[in-house]
């Protein structure tokens, strides 16, 4: 087990400077609280899903967004489960891996998981919130 959260720790390390690690549940209620100032965007990732890890890399490779347009959480689904579990209840909105969610004023307002996690998908829907 050792071997793999060296790998998991290493990915993590590799994440866009702007990405913000979702490591602690009382993180959501900041989350919830600044997304009425500006969008914030959890993307969970199962870091043994090879469609999570396509998400992921398309999400970075083409990552020009900062931090002045939105606060990014990346949740690492294998090292931070209950975090993922209290999401659901806490946005009220199913699991899914991978998955990508806007917040805004408190509340979900997009959600998409699997093939739809990327980039454009993201900024399209940024852009009509």
């Amino acid at each position: 087990m050792g071997f793999l959260n060296n790998l998991r720790n290493a990915l993590k390390e590799d994440l866009p400077e702007s990405w913000i690690p979702l490591e602690e549940e009382t993180q959501l209620e900041q989350i919830k609280k600044d997304s009425f100032e500006k969008p914030a965007v959890i993307f969970k990732h199962s870091t043994s899903c090879g469609i999570s890890n396509m998400a992921k890399f398309q999400l970075e490779s083409g990552w020009d967004l900062g931090a002045q347009d939105l606060d990014f959480y990346y949740l690492d689904l294998w090292q931070h489960r209950p975090i993922s579990n209290k999401i659901i209840d806490f946005f009220d909105i199913a699991h899914q891996s991978p998955q990508l969610m806007i917040i805004k004023n408190g509340t979900v307002v997009f959600d998409t998981s699997h093939h739809g996690v990327h980039l454009s998908g993201l900024k399209s829907a940024l852009a009509n919130i």
